[in-house]
């Protein structure tokens, strides 16, 4: 089946310099297509199956992050109190090493080897020049088999500005400290950071110019995405059974919401430095700037616009502040806490905030149903990790790493699973890959695949 066949058997409301893809209907779902064979990267219902990958940086307060117990009976350690209504949708793993992300004889560097690692599994080249050599990163290698069957091959977002060649860490270039995926060993892909480029990607159409064109005018015009798609929407809305048509309402809802909140953002021009660069159109509020990130992914899995993503919260290294939940130091200056309580303290907080985002993300998630009756969340796989554990000891072993999602009925969440000894956390790559039907026998430093997720 052809990829413009593919597509075309999806929704979309279109207008002038708008097409806006929707999620699927029951209403008008052919039959046929219901009852072919699964394609690649879906369950065994047939709906779409997702897989994300989110970076927080900077490791964790190891003390109070680990959780009390092993099985399905664990406690919530007092960092991961935020996901307490989400424990059935997770499960928390102890005993991951990237052993490439270890000194060894290259020195210092462990922040952009972190970065450089996490999906990859791979010893990053010690450059801070053109030749940079690294490896293909999980999603990547994903999106290489399955991203023909939706719009975009793959999703990269982030929430820091876009760096691809200087040196960044002790010699290593940007270009692995500022990048997830990574097509090949020699081409990272960069992400967006503006969630506006984000929305005007996945709803606008034409070229990145005649988007930019479209914008223009309807700001000139005051008006929104959803005002050059009314006509078609109000046709589609009259083809839908009651239960899609309040899907459709509530899905454009939501659309009109997101495009308010960004348009709130673009109103303060400049926003105040950070610590980190900000351009235009990037909401002042890191904790709104994720959530926005976290929208545009939920709306592209939703579309089924990709089924692949990788969102970098900050680079490992990052020495971003916080001081609207009273931390007014910066991220890494506390990181190289040398066991000072008051230190500890307040990257404790540092990684709750993140966890509170990743909490809200997984409620987004589970809030919208999927194809075949289920959440998004039910469907997916969602890792969230850092490429430290103890920062200032920099610690590549026991990695912090949750596992959202149930991947359809493939995963087995709602436990800590403790692996007893060091494990290549591309073992739990290789599985992953298996599931969304990519069989491979290694992946980076992998030495098998996790036999049970």
């Amino acid at each position: 089946m052809s990829l413009n066949r593919r597509l075309n058997r999806r929704h979309f409301l279109q207008g002038a310099g708008a097409c806006i893809a929707l999620p699927s209907f029951i209403s008008l779902a052919p039959k046929r297509v219901l009852a072919a064979a699964p394609a690649p990267a879906t369950t065994a219902s047939g709906a779409p199956l997702r897989m994300a990958f989110l970076y927080f940086p900077n490791g964790v307060n190891v003390d109070k992050w680990r959780p009390q117990g092993e099985g399905t009976e664990f406690g919530l350690s007092e960092t991961m109190q935020p996901l307490a209504g989400y424990k059935k949708d997770f499960q928390v793993f102890s005993g991951f090493e990237h052993k490439n992300g270890w000194a060894g004889p290259d020195g210092a560097g462990d922040h952009a080897r972190a970065n450089a690692t996490i999906l990859t599994g791979a010893r990053p080249k010690k450059t801070a020049g053109s030749d940079i050599r690294l490896g293909i990163s999980v999603d990547q290698m994903a999106a290489q088999h399955v991203g023909g069957w939706t719009r975009f091959p793959s999703l990269e977002l982030s929430c820091d500005g876009v760096r691809k060649s200087g040196s960044c860490d002790s010699g290593y270039s940007c270009a692995y400290q500022f990048n997830l995926a990574w097509r090949s060993e020699t081409t990272p892909l960069a992400p967006e950071q503006n969630p506006r480029l984000v929305f005007e990607r996945l709803f606008g159409s034409g070229s990145k110019e005649e988007r930019k064109a479209e914008f223009q005018k309807r700001q000139s015009q005051q008006r929104s995405i959803l005002d050059f798609v009314r006509d078609d929407a109000q046709r589609l809305h009259g083809r839908l059974g009651r239960s899609d048509q309040q899907k459709l309402d509530e899905y454009l809802t939501g659309v009109r919401e997101i495009e308010r909140r960004i348009e709130q953002a673009e109103k303060f021009g400049e926003a105040p430095d950070p610590g980190v660069p900000a351009p235009d159109g990037i909401p002042d509020d890191y904790r709104e700037h994720i959530r926005l990130m976290y929208d545009m992914l939920l709306l592209a899995f939703q579309t089924d616009s990709t089924r692949i993503a990788s969102f970098l919260l900050a680079h490992d290294g990052s020495n971003r502040n916080f001081k609207d939940i009273g931390v007014p130091e910066g991220h890494h200056e506390l990181s190289h806490h040398k066991r000072e309580k008051e230190k500890l303290e307040k990257i404790a907080k540092i990684d709750r905030f993140y966890v509170e985002q990743f909490a809200y993300f997984l409620e987004r998630m589970r809030s919208v149903q999927d194809t075949d009756g289920r959440s998004l969340l039910e469907n997916s796989m969602i890792v969230y990790a850092s490429g430290l554990s103890d920062p200032d000891r920099h610690q590549h072993d026991d990695l912090p790493v949750i596992v959202a999602g149930h991947g359809g009925g493939a995963l087995t969440p709602g436990r800590h699973v403790n692996l007893g000894e060091d494990t290549p956390m591309t073992n739990l790559y290789v599985r992953m890959l298996d599931e969304m039907g990519v069989h491979v026998d290694e992946f980076g430093d992998s030495t098998g695949r996790l036999a049970t997720i």
